[in-house]
């Protein structure tokens, strides 16, 4: 695990916050920032095909101000499956909207449910009883651990499963994206001062990160620009277009 800087703690508002390095995950940093949560973010070394995402979470973190930055190495792309683990399994491009609500080849088996049972492992040993993570069940890729069941149940068990839950230290997981588009989510981190230029969305970029501009992801994001009416600073590779 990567260590790049820590803060003094406060235990009642220190929080985990899982980066992925795209713009969800930017914003639900800084809504957790702008809440008075001492954040400490956590991204994942988990055996994906580009190291992009994982560039952004550190430019993210530094400029959001994040308390401190790790990355834990945890390679489950070793068991494959997954387009986002495996060069033999091609990345979906141009999908119609309509059928996003089915479960893509880009879905990594039980991706979140490994990421927030680590992190709950992590918020244990700084006393911390939040978690937040950027999921989201309107604007999706038909993932089941973006659910909101998924989410209450993963609560239950953290608070049954952790000596923080038993002792009456409520976990918390915060989802602060769950109900809202991709434009709405924009629109916040906006109004935040993200600035979506430094994150990183698509599944199949070239070798200096250019967006593919055809995933699933890309054309997610892509819309969302669209719809809030802000300017997409997404650097697009002219290879793929």
């Amino acid at each position: 695990m990567q260590n790049v800087a820590m803060q003094p703690l406060s235990q009642n508002q220190t929080a985990v916050v899982l980066l992925s390095g795209g713009l969800d995950s930017a914003t639900v940093l800084a809504i957790a920032q702008n809440q008075g949560y001492t954040c400490h973010a956590l991204a994942f070394d988990y055996g994906q095909r580009h190291r992009h995402e994982l560039d952004a979470c550190a430019r993210i973190a530094d400029a959001l101000g994040a308390a401190s930055h790790r990355v834990f190495e945890l390679d489950i792309g070793q068991f494959g499956g997954s387009a986002l683990t495996s060069s033999d399994i091609a990345v979906p491009k141009d999908r119609d909207e309509s059928s996003m609500d089915d479960i893509p080849v880009t879905y990594v088996p039980a991706r979140n449910l490994v990421f927030l049972s680590i992190a709950l492992g992590y918020a244990e040993t700084l006393g911390a009883s939040n978690l937040f993570i950027g999921v989201n069940a309107i604007d999706y890729s038909g993932y089941p651990d973006c659910r909101p069941e998924f989410i209450e149940s993963f609560t239950r068990t953290a608070n049954l499963a952790t000596k923080l839950g038993v002792d009456g230290n409520a976990i918390k997981v915060h989802t602060p994206l769950i109900v809202m588009t991709k434009a709405q989510i924009i629109s916040k981190g906006t109004d935040l001062g993200v600035n979506y230029a430094m994150t990183h969305s698509c599944y199949d970029p070239d070798e200096t990160g250019g967006a593919c501009g055809r995933c699933d992801s890309c054309a997610l994001r892509r819309n969302g620009f669209i719809e809030a009416g802000i300017e997409d600073p997404t650097r697009y590779s002219t290879a793929h277009s």
